[in-house]
């Protein structure tokens, strides 16, 4: 995520925690970088300004050509692909490196589409129920026009940590059969109906609904857990992954990753002797997570939620990755509604 003066434009992108995140990715002239999730380039011309080369991927096409002009100006050592960030060892490959020196993650929707009505990712602008940063596959629309409530509820509940997600789910798929819900203002309209609002609420009250149905229609949480399995393995001995995230549920994936892959020895009691576990792949960067301090909350708000976490990678083999004993959750299928 980034602050973006009302201008617009690239050129004025200001990423989160851009000075931890180069402080810990140490990019060098002449090393290869992957930006797994490009946006408005403010990380990727960071790395390219201290002389190392980017591989950039985004799911979102308009990024990918926004930043055409970021690519000339960079005579080449910027390469950018669309696609997802979980395949990014694939995409570096593709580019011809197998392994990489550096792998840089900013989880969550962008500044760029929050702010583009059209796209349906916030309630703050009335627009179509859309949501999708790939820009295919279902919307959002189709889900809550279509999933049934049980299906609905879990989504809502556990994405979104929504206390009342039954109720919001059977008021959508009860007022559905007389009018689809096809604009956000309409869904922010029924939520904040549902769960109420008080003038001390810190957020709206649709706050959690469209964080679940964003995080769901683009299966942000599996990509997540791909991608820190990609990095594994794409990353060469000695390099560094640094991961950003703004909810806890995507912090927590990464803190049990890290916690993972740099545990050396699993604690034993004079009960129960100490289990052998598998070499390190990763050494802790930083112990815990780097937050924004007061400056930059300041300047950009939504670095309050924003933490950092950065391990560097071992000469220890890849291994599989559970990722749903990290705490990627198992979620519906998206399904019409059961009659």
């Amino acid at each position: 995520m980034s602050a973006t003066s009302h201008q617009g434009g690239a050129d004025r992108h200001v990423p989160v925690l851009l000075d931890e995140v180069l402080r810990y990715l140490a990019p060098k002239p002449g090393e290869v970088v992957v930006d797994g999730t490009f946006g408005l380039g403010g990380y990727s011309r960071a790395i390219l300004g201290a002389g190392a080369n980017v591989i950039g991927i985004d799911r979102d096409p308009n990024a990918i050509a926004d930043g055409q002009a970021l690519v000339a100006e960079f005579g080449g050592r910027l390469r950018l692909a669309h696609g997802r960030f979980g395949d990014l060892d694939a995409i570096a490959a593709e580019q011809g490196h197998e392994r990489v020196d550096g792998v840089v993650l900013d989880i969550g929707v962008s500044s760029m589409q929050l702010d583009e009505a059209e796209r349906g990712f916030s309630f703050r602008f009335d627009g179509p129920l859309d949501m999708r940063m790939s820009q295919e596959g279902p919307s959002a629309a189709d889900v809550v026009n279509t999933m049934d409530a049980r299906d609905l509820a879990r989504i809502i509940s556990v994405l979104g940590e929504e206390r009342r997600a039954a109720a919001v789910a059977r008021a959508i798929t009860q007022d559905r059969v007389a009018k689809p819900y096809l604009r956000t203002s309409e869904l922010a309209g029924l939520v904040e109906r549902v769960v109420g609002k008080k003038p001390t609420d810190p957020i709206h009250p649709a706050t959690r609904t469209f964080q679940a149905l964003r995080i769901y229609v683009n299966q942000e949480l599996d990509e997540l857990g791909r991608a820190l399995a990609a990095a594994e393995r794409v990353l060469k001995p000695g390099g560094r992954l640094v991961i950003v995230s703004f909810h806890s549920l995507e912090d927590r994936i990464v803190k049990r990753f890290l916690a993972e892959r740099s545990e050396v020895r699993a604690g034993g009691s004079r009960h129960m002797p100490e289990r052998e576990v598998a070499a390190p792949t990763f050494t802790l960067a930083v112990k815990g997570a780097v937050v924004a301090g007061d400056a930059e909350t300041a300047r950009n708000p939504r670095a309050r939620s924003a933490k950092l976490r950065a391990g560097i990678r071992t000469e220890a083999p890849s291994r599989p990755f559970d990722a749903h004993a990290a705490g990627v959750p198992a979620l519906p299928e998206f399904k019409a509604a059961r009659s």
